[in-house]
């Protein structure tokens, strides 16, 4: 058979399909659609008609075969608390500048005015974002004064929309910044762009929704110096011949387990194994505490010493609260001496 042959032959089965076989094959192809197509091939043996069935295939594939991305993600993060609507009028601030964008709240319960306690929880949740998700955070104690607020562009390409008080310290610390850039554009802004306590709403809001919907974050304000941003005086661990003199930073949650700056790599030079009992000195107060891996590694209301999600020392009661327990609360200096030999 020649191909032209082919084509005409080809041809004559097309004029003798029908306009429900097209749609039968459409709503055969979101359940089938390789068995569709091959029907369809052997059917007719006409190339147009196999065309069209390949676009009705692209169509019925899922949005995410097609390459559609993902909507733009804002983590979002205050210490409004979720007893009024605080926060609802800053997620409604964003819809209506970018009503397909997904608000991801990593916690409106940060401990009222505490910068540090921010700073952690960034440090914690970006590293499980990708590159181009706008951090919105409102933390901001000092909120109506000279401080600057700011737009940052982390080296692995997050922006972070908040005041400048060291909510960034432990980022920039880690994860680098790439450029900064003060907020004055008013076009940015909502309201009368000269709000004194909300902030939240009038302009960190709506700055991280124009992010998410792509426009060009150079256009927000003037570039600013990175070494200019603002940080928390943060101690760190020192060490000498007795061992590591670090600090309580936080408590963990509602549960009073106390958070220490102490990493796990810098404690285990220490010589200590998990099972082994630490002599400690926290705030003042020595006790021993038994290194372990979990809380049910000691018995009830007993209490451990262990490495936390994040990958520092932290100090519990197996269900129970360090901090009443001992009456131990942060800031407070802990002691780690080295194993004797």
């Amino acid at each position: 058979m020649s191909v032209g042959s082919s084509w005409a032959e080809g041809g004559e089965v097309a004029r003798g399909l029908k306009a429900g076989d097209f749609f039968a094959a459409y709503a055969a192809l979101t359940r089938r659609p390789s068995t569709v197509v091959l029907a369809c091939v052997r059917r007719c043996c006409s190339f147009a008609l196999v065309a069209v069935v390949f676009a009705l295939l692209f169509i019925a594939m899922p949005a995410g075969a097609q390459g559609t991305k993902y909507p733009p993600t804002i983590v979002f993060m205050t210490d409004f608390g979720v007893v009024d609507d605080s926060v609802a009028i800053c997620k409604g601030v964003m819809y209506s500048i970018m009503p397909e964008v997904r608000i991801v709240d990593l916690t409106h319960e940060v401990t009222p005015f505490s910068i540090l306690d921010g700073a952690r929880f960034l440090y914690g949740a970006t590293p499980y974002y990708p590159s181009g998700t706008v951090f919105v955070v409102v933390i901001d104690p000092t909120v109506g004064s000279t401080r600057k607020a700011i737009v940052a562009k982390s080296k692995l390409g997050q922006y972070f929309v908040l005041p400048d008080n060291g909510l960034l310290t432990l980022v920039e610390q880690r994860d680098g910044i790439e450029a900064v850039r003060e907020i004055t554009n008013a076009e940015w802004m909502i309201g009368t762009k000269l709000s004194s306590t909300f902030h939240g709403r009038d302009i960190f809001s709506p700055v991280g929704a124009h992010l998410a919907r792509g426009d060009d974050w150079k256009k927000v304000g003037a570039e600013m110096a990175v070494a200019s941003l603002v940080k928390l005086d943060l101690q760190a661990p020192s060490f000498d011949e007795r061992g590591v003199t670090a600090e309580v930073i936080a408590m963990d949650g509602p549960f009073g387990n106390l958070v220490t700056n102490l990493d796990a790599e810098d404690f285990l030079k220490l010589g200590y194994e998990r099972g082994q009992s630490v002599p400690v000195r926290v705030g003042g107060k020595p006790m021993v505490i038994k290194f372990v891996k979990t809380f049910s590694d000691v018995g009830l209301k007993q209490p451990l010493l262990y490495i936390d999600s994040r990958g520092k020392v932290a100090l519990a009661v197996n269900q129970g609260s360090f901090a009443e327990v001992y009456g131990v609360k942060p800031p407070a200096e802990l002691f780690v001496p080295k194993v004797r030999k």
